[in-house]
C-alpha cells in the first residue's frame, strides 16, 4: 500500500532540526510559527502552532517569556518538545515533565528529547508493514492504539512519581515570581 509506505519513509527519515541547526538570531513569533510547522510530521491543519498557543504556554510557564519579542534557540527547542507531547500529554502533564528537567541545560534536553524522538519514530516505522492488504488496516491502527495506551499509562504513573502535586504547584508559583 503506497499511503503506509509514504508513512514508513517519514518515520524514517523526518526529524527535527539539531540545536547547532536552529537560527542563531531571535525570531519574532510569525518566524517562529512557520518554522515549528516544519520540526514535525503533521498530516493536518488542525496540528499547527499558533500565536495564541504560544501565548498560553508562556502563561502556563511552559516556555518563558520572548526577549524583546523575538524567540531564540531555547524556545524553538521547548516549542518543538511541547508540539509533539501536546497530543498525548495534557499541558499540565507537559509542565511536569519540563519542570522536573528544569534544572538541565535547554541544548541538552532538546538532545535528549530529538534522541528519544528518533527512537519512537523509528520504533514505529520499524513495526510498520507498507505490504498489508487494506483488510488488515483496522488490525494495525489497534496495535498501534494499544501500544499508545499502554505508553501513556506508564508515563502517567512516571509523572506522578516525579512531581508530587503539591511541589509542582509550588514550582509553578516561584517560576511565575521569577519571571516578573
Amino acid at each position: 500500500m503506497e499511503e503506509l509506505g509514504e508513512l514508513k519513509h517519514r518515520l524514517e527519515a523526518e526529524r527535527p532540526m539539531a540545536w547547532d541547526s536552529f537560527p542563531d538570531i531571535g525570531l519574532y513569533m510569525d518566524q517562529v510559527i512557520f518554522y515549528i510547522a516544519r520540526q514535525l510530521i503533521t498530516y493536518t491543519q488542525e496540528e499547527q502552532l499558533t500565536p495564541a498557543m504560544v501565548n498560553n504556554y508562556i502563561k502556563d510557564g511552559l516556555l518563558p517569556r520572548a526577549e524583546g519579542k523575538k524567540y531564540n534557540r531555547a524556545h524553538l527547542a521547548a516549542l518543538t518538545a511541547i508540539c509533539a507531547l501536546k497530543p498525548v500529554l495534557s499541558v499540565r502533564e507537559i509542565g511536569a515533565l519540563l519542570e522536573a528537567d528544569e534544572q538541565k541545560d535547554p541544548e541538552q534536553f532538546y538532545q535528549r528529547f530529538c534522541g528519544e524522538l528518533d527512537g519512537a519514530l523509528s520504533g514505529a516505522a520499524e513495526a510498520l508493514d507498507p505490504e498489508q492488504s487494506p483488510e488488515e488496516l483496522p488490525a494495525l491502527a489497534l496495535r498501534y492504539a494499544l501500544r499508545s495506551y499502554a505508553d501513556r499509562l506508564a508515563c502517567e504513573r512516571i509523572l506522578s512519581l516525579i512531581s508530587p502535586p503539591g511541589d509542582k504547584q509550588e514550582r509553578h508559583r516561584k517560576r511565575k515570581q521569577n519571571e516578573k
